[in-house]
């Protein structure tokens, strides 16, 4: 998979594009061939590159009035022609705004099936409304009920959860589909999880885990999810 990154701060995305699975998976070959490519690859493209004012100014206030700046049309719309164009394969586009469609496991399991996300950090108090309209069909995104300083944070944690659904990321491919959320375990919350020491403060792991009885072991697992999803998200039932 191909990320592109449109955004006015390329530099807050290095370290954590850099750092542990998403390093890995941008770095280690897809395989065992010494030829073979990463599976994914991260590319970053500054806005700013693309405004025709002398000023490198992206931003007017908006009409009608009203507090805060926009991000102006042509420097997006510049950046998209710019950067599709560098791989053959079709960019789904996206921006991240509070006014998208709130994002969950199964959006993601969605994005992880496709060959390439181009992703709009949006900053101010928006993006003109005429280039998102332009660049349709485009995903409008949001990571939750609240706003940002700007859609680095949320592209970021757009990128996080799909990176780790692409094959051979994680150590173990089983791992993501027993997540919270995960189709695979019917949307519900994960089950508790306990690791050495078998005591710890006076507090024993649970005597079914170290039973050896698998079967009981996942009937325990699975009632403890439905319980936890009952406590704390019970309109994951729904």
């Amino acid at each position: 998979m191909r990320f592109d990154v449109l955004t006015l701060f390329p530099e807050m995305f290095e370290g954590v594009l850099a750092a542990s699975i998403l390093g890995r998976a941008a770095t280690h070959p897809a395989d065992s061939a010494p030829d073979s490519a990463p599976r994914l690859s991260y590319h970053l493209t500054n806005i700013r590159d693309f405004t025709v004012d002398k000023h490198q100014k992206v931003d007017q206030r908006p009409f009608g009035g009203g507090p805060g700046m926009v991000l102006q049309c042509q420097p997006v719309w510049d950046a998209v022609q710019s950067v599709e164009p560098l791989d053959a394969r079709p960019a789904t586009r996206i921006v991240m705004t509070p006014q998208g469609r709130r994002l969950d496991q199964s959006m993601v399991e969605e994005l992880a099936q496709l060959p390439r996300l181009l992703i709009i950090a949006g900053r101010y108090e928006g993006i003109d409304e005429r280039v998102v309209e332009r660049l349709a069909p485009i995903r409008e995104i949001s990571i939750g009920d609240y706003v940002l300083t700007g859609g680095e944070l949320a592209a970021m944690v757009l990128i996080d959860a799909v990176t780790r659904l692409i094959p051979g990321v994680l150590g173990d491919d089983e791992s993501a589909g027993a997540d919270s959320f995960a189709s695979e375990i019917g949307g519900v919350l994960d089950h508790p999880h306990y690791t050495r020491p078998r005591v710890w403060e006076g507090m024993a792991v649970p005597e079914v885990l170290i039973s050896g009885d698998h079967a009981a072991i996942e009937a325990w697992r699975r009632q403890q999810a439905m319980a936890r999803t009952r406590d704390r998200r019970p309109d994951l039932l729904s």
